[in-house]
């Protein structure tokens, strides 16, 4: 439940960092960190899954 919660806020804190620098057109940068961020939990999710059919 907890890691949920701290994910979902890095999610929020990273969208809100997006929307306040867009208008510097800086908004690559944390959109490549959060993209990174969300490629990390699903290859984390997809092992957890491989595991558990094993």
């Amino acid at each position: 439940m907890f890691k949920k919660v701290v994910s979902y806020g890095i999610i929020l804190v990273l969208l809100v960092v997006i929307t306040t620098i867009y208008n510097d057109q800086l908004a690559s940068i944390p959109l490549l960190v959060l993209s990174a961020y969300l490629f990390f939990l699903g290859t984390r999710q997809m092992w957890r899954l491989k595991k558990r059919k094993l």
